[in-house]
């Protein structure tokens, strides 16, 4: 069985007597250590899939699966347990402390997780070993999303999420972050899930899921990804 599980999952609002349906029926599968692409405009439902992935929102209907777990079952403490253990997350806006160094931002991590990884070893893998003794106001966009990427893989998690972690970069930068990323995936055999707007990082995928007006609208396999340099931007 694939490592997740959509199937047939629905997430609603409602907006006074209006019902808006933010995932209708969704269903997809991705398999371990994929670097999987969730692309479409905004409001196709791209953050609704990685909230409920994430344990971040429930379904109103469906099941979710992620490895052994049923997401959708979970209680609230379970969820807890899910995203503090299982789950890394990277977001657009970085989220660090301020008043922490990058190191110790990165050694939070440490303090929920029981199989936490040595941050600074993981500060090295992402080329900032000598910037660990800086603050984030001291460090550059592209390297405060190094921290962010670090602080999250810290957490030794399965899988991580990632919510338009370029979208606040230039060009040059995001693709030094992208490059990171699937080299992440490819080292470390850690499933991926990204979304974004952007359709030239959707040729970076192993798998493509392409959402509209809370639907998915077409799943594309690739067998041979393409690199981040061999991408035109």
């Amino acid at each position: 069985m694939s490592y997740i599980r959509f199937e047939e999952v629905s997430k609603d609002y409602k907006s006074g007597d209006t019902v808006i349906h933010a995932a209708d029926h969704v269903s997809f599968e991705i398999e371990q250590g994929e670097f999987c692409v969730v692309l479409g405009p905004s409001g196709a439902g791209k953050t609704t899939i990685l909230n409920l992935l994430g344990g971040m929102d429930k379904a109103t209907n469906g099941k979710i699966t992620v490895g052994s777990k049923e997401v959708t079952a979970m209680n609230g403490h379970q969820l807890t347990d899910y995203r503090r253990l299982d789950v890394g997350f990277v977001f657009q806006f970085y989220n660090l402390m301020p008043n922490l160094t990058a190191l110790e931002n990165v050694e939070l991590a440490q303090q929920v997780c029981p199989n936490a990884l040595n941050p600074k070893e993981v500060m090295e893998q992402v080329g900032l070993g000598h910037r660990m003794g800086n603050f984030p106001a001291q460090l550059s966009g592209g390297e405060q999303q190094r921290v962010s990427i670090a602080r999250a893989l810290c957490k030794n998690p399965s899988l991580l999420l990632c919510d338009e972690p370029t979208g606040a970069l230039d060009s040059k930068t995001g693709e030094q972050v992208l490059e990171l990323l699937t080299n992440l995936c490819r080292d470390y055999h850690t499933t991926v899930v990204i979304i974004t707007h952007n359709a030239s990082i959707a040729q970076l995928g192993n798998r493509v899921i392409r959402m509209k007006n809370g639907q998915v609208e077409s799943v594309t396999l690739n067998e041979h990804p393409a690199r981040v340099e061999e991408v035109t931007w």
